[in-house]
């Protein structure tokens, strides 16, 4: 006779005092861990992983209402905040209808709303949402047409699955796709063709960004045009937006204009149409920063109905994503660093158009310090907040990283729509890396192999390469890798333009 089976004892939580309380300050995807107690005592990442992986993901999927799934590319891993892959393919039956977005791991169905993504416009574009257990959220919860897809019945259905199985640490990279055609095309040749290939793709994407500039330049005028892509560029991903709106609000010409060349004047202005300006000095902050404060608003004010909100004209401090920023990022430290460098003495413009020999070795390092520089000794040099104390040591409003991304994205283009510079073959030598990113490293990962040396993509040009071979190709190809024509013509391919692939 059977025995029946007993219930498994809960486990339960440590007294005061112990690990957990540290996980507190742990990173958010460190706090969401399995609950012992629980009828899943795993975490989200082991379900990042099933997906990913084709060895542990099942073939058999169906969603909630019964479609057969057939994935036919799981997505990107995203190592950044959104959505957990990007890009994915499906093919739902009947109907063979083929559905293409992002993809969101939970646990239950119910994590959807619960960690808020109902209203994050980061989750816009997903079309599945893949849970462990089975359930079906309501109708509008999810973004239109997006299925739910449970993974717990089709894993139980394989008796040799175990979650146990999984190696956590070695994912995104663990998972082993076939390599493209355009891998074993690179794989063949020596490493100055795979060196050139990036290079000619780094310069043609320069030339393209030139050519937008230029249409920039004959809609705005080249100071205008060089100010707003600035400010969009200091505004990195989350902000990039409200910065484009800051330099159409407030232009160049009037930021001169009303500054008059003092740089406090200017980043009273920009703070106060930004919307970021706080209305008054609160009483637990230091005495600097109420003094800071306090100036600011000894200029603002004679200006403030100009550009009043309820006028349309000032941004509401809404508009800016402030949450979730590293601290050196923060927009109020960016506007000092473009009040230096257009409000001030000498406005970045004037300095490109009358440094000698561009695109020298010297020239790069001076335009690397001139952004590096920007905002030294102001208020924000050794603070990262309004309320904290200053900071053992300075900290750039510009950081390295994003220096190298302003130089590359932004001066050598506008140099080159403007006719100070032809680019070229002489870009390649000087222009430095930016930080990296994950186009960079996917791009390089089907280029040249998971176990490439990076070494061969640590310029900014080649890095820019990287980048318009993956904007060129492989986000266009809706049909996968099968049908990218690259492989094709890399084998045509003779050093000289980008044109030629």
């Amino acid at each position: 006779m059977r025995r029946p089976r007993q219930p498994v004892p809960a486990v339960r939580p440590g007294p005061p005092g112990c690990y957990a309380e540290l996980l507190q300050g742990a990173p958010e995807a460190v706090r969401e861990r399995a609950d012992p107690a629980a009828e899943f005592p795993y975490t989200e990442r082991h379900l990042r992983c099933v997906w990913a992986d084709p060895a542990y993901r099942p073939a058999a999927l169906r969603t909630t209402d019964g479609q057969m799934v057939t994935v036919e590319k799981p997505g990107c891993w995203n190592l950044e905040p959104g959505p957990d892959f990007l890009d994915a393919r499906l093919l739902l039956e009947p109907g063979r209808r083929r559905v293409s977005g992002d993809v969101e791991i939970h646990i239950r169905p119910a994590d959807w709303l619960r960690h808020g993504h109902r209203d994050d416009r980061r989750y816009a574009r997903v079309v599945a949402h893949v849970t462990y257990f089975p359930g079906a959220l309501a109708a509008g919860a999810l973004p239109a047409g997006a299925v739910q897809i449970p993974l717990r019945e089709a894993l139980r259905a394989d008796p040799a699955f175990s979650f146990e199985s999984l190696d956590l640490t070695a994912y995104p990279h663990a998972v082993i796709a076939p390599a493209p055609p355009c891998a074993a095309v690179l794989a063949a040749c020596p490493a100055e063709t795979r060196a050139a290939v990036l290079e000619a793709a780094g310069a043609e994407r320069l030339r393209q960004k030139a050519a937008r500039f230029s249409a920039a330049i004959r809609e705005q005028g080249a100071e205008q045009a060089l100010y707003a892509e600035t400010l969009a560029a200091l505004g990195y991903k989350q902000n990039r937006l409200p910065f484009r709106r800051l330099a159409a609000v407030l232009p160049f010409s009037v930021l001169r204009e009303e500054s008059a060349g003092d740089i406090l004047r200017a980043y009273a202005l920009l703070c106060g149409v930004s919307g970021l300006l706080p209305a008054r000095a609160q009483a637990a902050w230091p005495t600097e920063t109420k003094q800071f404060v306090r100036q600011l608003w000894d200029h603002w004010w004679k200006c403030q109905d100009r550009w009043s909100a309820t006028g349309g004209l000032a941004l509401p401090a809404t508009a800016w994503t402030l949450a979730g920023l590293r601290p050196a990022n923060s927009p109020l430290r960016r506007l000092m660093a473009a009040a230096e460098l257009f409000g001030g003495p000498q406005p970045l413009a004037e300095w490109l158009t009358t440094a000698p020999d561009p695109l020298s070795a010297a020239w790069v390092r001076l335009a690397l310090r001139r952004l590096q520089q920007a905002g030294r000794g102001s208020f924000w040099w050794r603070r990262y907040t309004w309320s904290g104390p200053p900071l053992t040591k300075p900290v750039a409003l510009i950081g390295a990283g994003r220096a190298a991304a302003l130089l590359t994205n932004v001066l050598v283009p506008w140099l080159m729509a403007t006719g100070r510079i032809a680019g070229g073959a002489t870009l390649a030598a000087h222009l430095p890396p930016e930080d990296d990113n994950s186009l960079v490293r996917r791009t390089a990962f089907a280029l040249f192999g998971r176990d490439h040396n990076p070494t061969l993509y640590r310029s900014g040009l080649r890095q820019q390469g990287l980048l318009q071979i993956f904007h060129d190709f492989c986000l266009n190809a809706c049909s996968g890798c099968g049908n990218c024509s690259l492989a094709d013509a890399l084998r045509q391919w003779q050093p000289g333009a980008f044109s030629g692939i």
